[in-house]
């Protein structure tokens, strides 16, 4: 069998699974815009707005990040904290950095296995005698992307430190 490139959408980056499965990374001070995003029972409603702002932002002071990593905090039903890597301060929009150890692991698969995939991340940090402080969800691709890279990615990111 021939291994196929995967092509770009131009949208969403290509994901590779390895370098986020069952890893263990620590951050100091890793810098983030954060914007606020609104949700009606965990479903975002403007996310595509706060992307493309931010986007506007940080391609403005080229300040992309290697990878195109955006981590979701699910504070409430009804709301989440979107964190977008950057390399640098971004003139016009929140910033925010994160410090801590997390331990990742990838889930592919539709969202209605979010919480299966949550009990199995509990059960991975239990397995290493570790314990969750919080949650942070990379969801790899918008539903367009997935669809059309055949894959619909998910990785979570569970703060140990």
């Amino acid at each position: 069998m021939i291994d196929q490139k995967i092509i770009s959408t131009g949208c969403c980056e290509p994901f590779n699974p390895e370098l986020w499965d069952n890893k263990e990374t620590l951050w100091q001070d890793k810098l983030f815009v954060k914007d606020s995003i609104v949700n009606f029972f965990h479903i975002p409603i403007n996310i595509g707005a706060k992307i493309a702002k931010n986007a506007r932002l940080i391609e403005k002071v080229s300040a992309n990040a290697e990878h195109q990593l955006m981590l979701f905090d699910e504070k409430s039903l009804f709301g989440s904290d979107i964190y977008i890597d950057v390399t640098k301060n971004v003139l016009g929009a929140q910033m925010a950095k994160l410090s801590g150890t997390f331990l990742t692991k990838v889930f592919e698969g539709p969202y209605q296995n979010m919480g299966k995939w949550i009990q199995e991340m509990k059960q991975y940090v239990k397995s290493k005698d570790k314990e969750v402080k919080k949650f942070y969800f990379f969801y790899t691709a918008c539903p367009k992307c997935a669809k059309a890279y055949g894959k619909n990615y998910v990785v979570i990111f569970a703060q140990i430190k």
